[in-house]
């Protein structure tokens, strides 16, 4: 089992938490995690964070097709079974068009391909007008947990050092 990362936690670590300034040990982390083939993310939620031309579209773009996967074999039947569900739902049409556009339709299919868990800062919500991440895992029986949740199953520690 590993851990799919969605772009929000990686702009919000580098906005708020865990900024590259303050706190490169969450980022170094990362890096550790994914060489132990545990945390990744996709190269759609790539593209996402390569847009932003800064420090951390730097830091994805050296981390490459190691750290976000591209889609193999697995994931295309996924994919079906994902706009499968989200086709069965009540979302208004807009919303399911909009979801089937984006990332998070990707990461949730890599997900369900490979058994993996799905890291988000987004919450479940009754929505009919948007598809939020949770309720798809929550519907096809997918993990989904926020990066704290993470963080603390993988017992991650950043301890300052001696200055």
């Amino acid at each position: 089992m590993a851990y799919l990362l969605d772009a929000n936690v990686f702009i919000a670590a580098k906005n708020l938490h865990y900024g590259f300034d303050f706190c490169p040990a969450f980022w170094q982390w990362l890096e550790e995690q994914n060489s132990q083939k545990k945390v990744f993310s996709i190269e759609r939620v790539g593209d996402e964070v390569l847009g932003g031309e800064d420090e951390l579209s730097d830091w994805a773009k050296a981390r490459g097709a190691d750290f976000f996967l591209r889609p193999d074999a697995t994931v295309f039947p996924a994919l079906g079974t994902v706009s499968e569900w989200v086709s069965g739902q009540d979302y208004r049409p807009a919303a399911i068009n909009t979801f089937l556009q984006v990332a998070d339709y990707y990461l949730v299919a890599h997900a369900l391909a490979g058994q993996h868990v799905v890291v988000t800062h987004e919450v479940a919500r009754d929505s009919k007008a948007r598809i939020k991440i949770p309720n798809v895992c929550i519907g096809l029986e997918l993990k989904c947990m926020n990066p704290y949740e993470m963080l603390r199953r993988e017992r991650a520690r950043f301890v300052l050092g001696r200055r």
